[in-house]
């Protein structure tokens, strides 16, 4: 291949992706009156930019071959900064190491362009193999702080086996996106891959969401996500947790559940996203549920909608790990909008759009899941009797 051939394979990788990442995004209408999805992906392994991928020096790499392979960008940590609505995705590469960087973009929707370097996570002296899942939360002392999944090799594993694991919950903060400092890992008698720092203070303490997990995957006794005070960041130790949001039999969060991004407050409480998980022949489902919690309490809930509140539909079924849904990250503006993004079958990044208000209302006025058939179709019946006796009513005037 000659230097032209070089120029113009190199011409046409910048014009394509400089394409790709300037499309328009649209809704997806009607939607179902809760959220609006949208047409496009807003990451994925294409927007990365060709700089990452191929090594341009054609002396190097004289048939332009693409050098370090990216699998998939997915569950992302969402932050407005400086105007602009940040994305802290995490990235894979073709090697299966996660690592995390960062896109923005002007509107929320569309045009995510990659900062040019991947973000530097300082290690510990136990260096991780792996870290992913990203949660950031702008806390009132003034840091932002991300907590994210450290993951290691399992020595207790029996010779032989490379697939047993460990995790635990890694936490840095920052005071502009672009230096992180590293703080200890926080330390817990469970296995702990998703923790998510609370916003406020509450009793003079920082309080975490946890998921307790008796091993890597399964979460065996831990019952759901549970909530701890700890004294320090710096030093955070979870000693005592409590359940705020159980797991269920023959429900959408019966194999395990975990708290998505840090939860939003509003005048009625605090509003919460999460990902449920269940067993069924295909694998594992993940679909993402809403619950609220007290505003002065906010370990007690106050509202679960029965079902989930996603589900992976159409082309997001398909991907490296299937039919399944995860959110780390949402973004609030000032107006009410809520950004909720989401990433589908561990492959690609997507958004959808709702209202602080219709979350709420949905959250408060959903029926809750009676846990039996009986009672399910008890609920149905009813609105069904409500909806005919309205109809005929309309029909008389």
């Amino acid at each position: 291949m000659d230097k032209m051939d070089f120029k113009y394979r190199l011409n046409e990788i910048n014009k394509n992706y400089e394409q790709l990442i300037s499309i328009k995004n649209t809704p997806l209408l009607p939607g179902n009156g809760i959220f609006l999805r949208y047409k496009n992906p807003v990451l994925t392994a294409a927007h990365t930019p060709p700089f990452w991928r191929y090594d341009l020096n054609p002396k190097t790499n004289p048939f332009l071959m693409e050098r370090i392979g990216i699998n998939a960008v997915m569950n992302s940590a969402a932050i407005k900064w400086n105007g602009k609505y940040i994305l802290m995705a995490r990235m894979e590469g073709a090697d299966r190491k996660s690592f995390f960087a960062i896109a923005e973009s002007p509107n929320g929707i569309d045009n995510f362009r990659f900062w040019d370097y991947p973000v530097i996570i300082p290690e510990t002296d136990d260096p991780a193999t792996n870290v992913y899942d990203m949660r950031l939360t702008l806390h009132e002392d003034g840091w932002v702080y991300g907590i994210f999944c450290v993951e290691k090799f399992d020595e207790t594993a029996e010779e032989g086996d490379l697939s047993k694991a460990k995790a635990s919950a890694g936490v840095v903060r920052t005071k502009d996106l672009i230096n992180w400092e590293r703080l200890p890992d926080i330390e817990s008698k469970s296995q702990q891959r998703n923790v998510v720092l609370h916003p406020e203070f509450v009793d003079g303490k920082y309080a975490l969401y946890t998921r307790p997990q008796d091993g890597f995957i399964n979460a065996g006794s831990g019952l759901g996500i549970g909530w701890a005070l700890v004294d320090d960041m710096t030093n955070a130790r979870i000693s005592d947790e409590k359940i705020v949001d159980q797991r269920y039999y023959h429900t959408i969060k019966e194999l395990k559940n975990g708290e998505g991004p840090s939860p939003i407050k509003t005048s009625k409480g605090w509003l919460h996203l999460a990902h449920g998980v269940r067993a069924c022949a295909a694998g594992l489902r993940y679909v993402l549920y809403l619950y609220m919690t007290s505003l002065e309490d906010p370990s007690k809930q106050i509202a679960a909608p029965g079902g989930y509140f996603m589900a992976p539909v159409g082309e997001e079924r398909v991907g490296d790990v299937s039919n399944v849904l995860f959110s780390n990250g949402w973004i609030t503006d000032d107006d009410g909008t809520v950004y909720i993004y989401y990433a589908s079958s561990d492959t690609r990044m997507h958004v959808a759009t709702s209202t602080i208000d219709r979350l709420v209302d949905y959250c408060l006025n959903t029926p809750e899941d009676k846990l039996m058939t009986s009672k399910s179709v008890e609920t149905l019946y009813r609105q069904i009797h409500s909806n005919m006796m309205h109809l005929k009513s309309v029909k008389e005037i």
